[in-house]
């Protein structure tokens, strides 16, 4: 029998069929590291902060999540009661506390023809034009906002649980495009994050996942500045486990006291924010819905929860992404009666059996007393019987299959 013998000229034909019906390698080399822009840090705006802003500087800092050459941010007036104007914008690599990187400050403009200044007016947002900048993940970037107004209020989310820096009184004026903290003390700061709902970056990594939920998304009960959410374990896992060291970006789109379903609760209601929050954010591929316990602490029923659960699951279906659902974790507060301990059991056997989720997570079984299922380990729990320690986030965050995103 004559054995077939592959020669150059095959190798040379079989090259040239594949480059010629698009399939070469290079060319799938080249798709695959295609850059797009991708929501690399988020925050939900939820509310007015008590403090107003008078002819002063803010530098709100953010860490993104994954690698890219170019940034653009989203500010948001949500709440404002009047519109509020950014005199001058700049986005530089942090260094440490309201420090810059030497020659990393960038100024942002807004429209076309470009601007230098924006006025937002209330319940409104703006995205900034894009700006050549590295960005490395999990690398602090810091956003300066001059705002030249007087008494202007501030649109917020209220638990960063990062430390931003403002210029204080004695310190006005515009100081958005200094590198070094001569006008940022330390003394001078804020847990919230004021007006920046989101920072994109122009990356090759895969998309984003957006962590959509309440509280224990939120990262009640984390460090200040320790950055040990569950979902911070999550995205640290995906850049240590990918080959690339670009596979997702993770966006925190969680509101402490949030509830699926108006009214009540902190913040608008997930049914209502999730076309700003989540299928407003760019790059997203998947999102994580956490919710339902401040809705039965609230007086719903696990009906109630199950129909708004639902809603959202066909939402972010027709919108052409993956969503995955999460398991509600015990709660045994002085608040919390029998009855709603029945009806999380019941949203949660319909998470796990009959929700048209794409994957479930199972935090319920991932915190819960071994001997008390309807307690928290006393080895997570923050102790108010809610939200988990660093070390509950740290199991959950680490109990999540890395292949739920593939």
């Amino acid at each position: 029998m004559m054995r077939r013998v592959k020669t150059k000229w095959h190798v040379a034909l079989t090259t040239a069929l594949l480059l010629a019906l698009g399939l070469g390698l290079n060319g799938q080399a080249d798709a695959a590291k295609a850059e797009k822009w991708i929501s690399a840090w988020g925050f939900s705006q939820q509310g007015l902060a008590p403090e107003t802003v008078t002819d002063g500087t803010v530098r709100m800092i953010a860490r993104t999540t994954i690698s890219g050459s170019a940034v653009r941010v989203v500010l948001q007036n949500t709440f404002g009661l009047e519109a509020v104007t950014f005199g001058a914008a700049y986005v530089g690599q942090r260094a440490n506390v309201a420090i810059l990187v030497p020659g990393s400050n960038h100024q942002l403009t807004f429209g076309d023809p470009p601007s230098l200044s924006v006025t937002i007016p209330p319940g409104e947002q703006v995205t900034s034009n894009q700006v050549p900048l590295n960005v490395e993940a999990f690398q602090d970037l810091a956003v300066s906002l001059y705002v030249p107004g007087a008494a202007v209020p501030i649109s917020r989310h209220t638990n960063a649980r990062t430390t931003s820096f403002l210029s204080p009184s004695t310190m006005p004026g515009n100081h958005a495009a200094e590198e070094g903290n001569a006008n940022f003390p330390t003394t001078s700061f804020t847990t919230s994050m004021w007006w920046l709902a989101a920072i994109d970056v122009f990356s090759s990594a895969e998309g984003a996942i957006v962590n959509f939920g309440d509280s224990i998304t939120d990262g009640t009960g984390t460090t200040l500045d320790g950055y040990d959410r569950w979902h911070d374990f999550l995205a640290l896992r995906l850049q240590l486990q990918s080959k690339s060291k670009e596979q997702k970006a993770t966006v925190n789109e969680g509101i402490g006291g949030n509830r699926i379903n108006p009214p009540g609760g902190q913040g608008p209601a997930a049914l209502l924010r999730l076309d700003r929050d989540v299928l407003g954010r760019a790059g997203v591929t998947h999102v994580i819905f956490f919710e339902g316990t401040n809705d039965l602490a609230g007086g719903a029923t696990s009906a109630d929860v199950i129909t708004g659960s639902a809603a959202i699951i066909q939402q972010v279906k027709d919108a052409g992404l993956k969503i995955i659902g999460v398991t509600m974790i015990p709660r045994h507060n002085a608040a919390w009666t029998a009855q709603m301990t029945q009806y999380r059991h019941e949203v949660n056997d319909w998470i796990r059996h009959d929700a048209d989720f794409d994957a479930v997570i199972d935090f319920d079984k991932v915190v819960r007393d071994p001997g008390n299922p309807d307690l928290i380990n006393p080895i997570y729990d923050l102790a108010d019987h809610i939200h988990p320690n660093p070390l509950g986030y740290f199991v959950m965050g680490n109990a999540i299959d890395l292949k739920l995103f593939k």
